[in-house]
């Protein structure tokens, strides 16, 4: 049986563009794709803080450095510059790898440079 499970996220991402008319769904600051492991094309998975939009789409590989977030095609419909984003992969895994596995969680600044990482989310409290 295999079981999806969260790869990597990038955490609160600002969008820094929203090219309704440019090939390519989600341009990715490069050093983001290569520290997360997101490849380019891989699917993810968008989900807007701002607007409550969630869609799936692919990535692409921005200029390293550029801090770039860029929502392209159709679903440039769906953020706007500014916008604060979560971005995530996933991973079929079979049980036993899914038991061991910890995924790459990525948190970021507002101007979508690495703050931290961890590889485990805090049990929410009541």
């Amino acid at each position: 049986m295999q079981i999806n499970m969260l790869k990597t996220k990038l955490h609160r991402a600002t969008v820094t563009h929203s090219e309704l008319e440019y090939e390519g769904s989600c341009a990715i600051d490069g050093a983001l794709l290569d520290a997360s492991g997101i490849m380019e094309y891989e699917q993810i998975h968008l989900y807007n803080i701002n607007n409550g939009e969630r869609f799936t789409t692919y990535a692409i590989r921005a200029e390293v450095g550029s801090g770039v977030i860029s929502v392209n095609g159709a679903a440039a419909h769906k953020a706007d510059p500014g916008d604060i984003v979560i971005i995530c992969a996933y991973v079929g895994l079979d049980t036993q790898e899914a038991r061991n596995f910890l995924p790459k969680l990525i948190y970021l600044n507002s101007v979508n440079q690495i703050e931290r990482t961890a590889n485990t989310i805090p049990v929410q409290a009541a």
